[in-house]
């Protein structure tokens, strides 16, 4: 059963990224958000899990909509928390810097933003997958990281996440397979 509290960060998301698209596709980019939120479910009963993964795009992308002081009102201070251990330092201007920082972060990061981080990464796998599939070696210009450089990433956020979480871990096992067809394309 969807909770008031969980109805309204998914109507907090979706008027956040409703003018936004996934890359070079038509597919409002909500679907992602919604979709990392079920592959938390898989992974915990946590309802401050859930609502940061539908918010975990929106202080990185669509800050403008909704700030952090408003999720800090709406959903408080766990919540922000979690969104921020997973919001890539939009700062560093090169890709290479924030990923490495990310994965740096990622090795002190609380369970919850691993969860988080896991459900995210893994959807973003099963798209790639999926879009290679339907358009080939196109897939790749789509991305300021070509796929040596996203392989290498994919693959260092399982290294922690695997560390961290454990491979028994729920969505682990998942993981790995969306990485080792990925690394096939």
């Amino acid at each position: 059963m969807i909770s008031p509290r969980l109805a309204h960060a998914i109507s907090i998301a979706a008027y956040a990224h409703r003018n936004q698209i996934r890359k070079a596709t038509s597919i409002p980019y909500i679907c992602h958000p919604y979709s990392v939120m079920v592959i938390a479910q898989s992974c915990t009963r946590d309802e401050d899990v859930f609502i940061a993964a539908l918010l975990h795009d929106v202080l990185e992308d669509a800050a403008e909509e909704y700030s952090e002081h408003d999720m800090l009102n709406d959903f408080g201070p766990r919540v922000v928390s979690i969104v921020k251990e997973v919001t890539k330092d939009s700062s560093l201007p090169m890709w290479q810097e924030r990923a490495d920082s990310y994965l740096t972060h990622l090795e002190t990061a609380s369970h919850e933003a691993l969860i988080v981080c896991l459900a995210d990464k893994t959807h973003n796998l099963m798209s790639m997958v999926a879009d290679y599939e339907a358009v080939g070696d196109a897939l790749w210009a789509r991305f300021n990281a070509g796929k040596d450089r996203q392989l290498w990433w994919y693959s260092s956020v399982w290294d922690v996440l695997e560390r961290r979480l454990g491979k028994d871990f729920p969505g682990v096992a998942d993981y790995a397979r969306l990485l080792s067809t990925f690394a096939k394309a």
